[in-house]
């Protein structure tokens, strides 16, 4: 099937069979590989991506069902500096294959935060969908929060 799909601002045509997922695609065919496969199953959130502006799990949605514009962890490379440092001030990553997916999905929280929005509570159910074998989430949230007090949208003081 050939497939209009524009990805990080860059549109391209493909052809694709029925039953490739959106991960493959965005590995395989196009070359982005910061998007990691790791459980298959949309459990583990290391595929994660954006559509419009929404995370999804690329594993588990077919390249042909895409209804939006696709911004993987490489399109997000001059917009998420600020994120990526707080990452790693708060050392918010250790072995690093999470990473990608942890910074694309609290991407998508700071895209619609206002300072009224956010909390540690929010932040960490919005986290969840990603896991983390390594830090204990504590220092991902942590992070998330730091991006989020240097972006102005924390107005909460719930933490130090």
């Amino acid at each position: 099937m050939e497939l209009d799909l524009t990805v990080n601002g860059e549109r391209h045509q493909i052809v694709v069979a029925p039953g490739d997922t959106l991960l493959s695609v965005l590995r395989n065919t196009l070359g982005l590989t910061g998007t990691k496969e790791s459980c298959g199953r949309g459990e583990c959130g290391a595929c994660t991506v954006l559509m419009g502006n929404k995370p999804v799990m690329s594993c588990m949605l077919l390249a042909v069902e895409v209804g939006a514009d696709v911004t993987t962890i490489e399109g997000l490379t001059d917009t998420s500096l600020d994120l990526r440092e707080s990452f790693a001030q708060a050392y918010g990553f250790q072995c690093g294959f999470c990473t990608s997916g942890q910074i694309v999905r609290a991407e998508a929280l700071l895209m619609r935060a206002t300072p009224e929005s956010l909390n540690r509570q929010i932040v960490t159910e919005a986290m969840g969908g990603n896991i983390c074998r390594c830090t204990g989430y504590t220092q991902i949230v942590d992070a998330v929060e730091l991006c989020a007090r240097r972006r102005g949208l924390w107005a909460n003081e719930d933490t130090p």
